[in-house]
């Protein structure tokens, strides 16, 4: 199943734009932009992640909200 037809894995209806290459639990490895902000406003963001738009909307999360940036990786195919 491809990222496209996808849905967030966490709140089971928004559509993916990031995800998880090093889960914690491999059932939450995909998370739509609101329950991301979470995870990063929260305190517990993605350390290596992969954007699955091509807009770097979780880059900006990360920009926006985590002081931490320099210890997260963008994983490249």
């Amino acid at each position: 199943m491809g990222a496209h037809s996808r849905k967030c894995d966490w709140c089971g209806s928004g559509t993916p734009i990031v995800r998880d290459m090093e889960p914690v639990n491999a059932e939450y490895q995909y998370w739509c932009e609101e329950c991301a902000r979470a995870l990063v406003i929260k305190g517990d963001p993605i350390e290596t992640y992969r954007e699955l738009d091509g807009e770097p909307i979780y880059g900006r999360l990360l920009d926006e909200h985590c002081t931490l940036k320099r210890f997260y990786s963008f994983a490249t195919a």
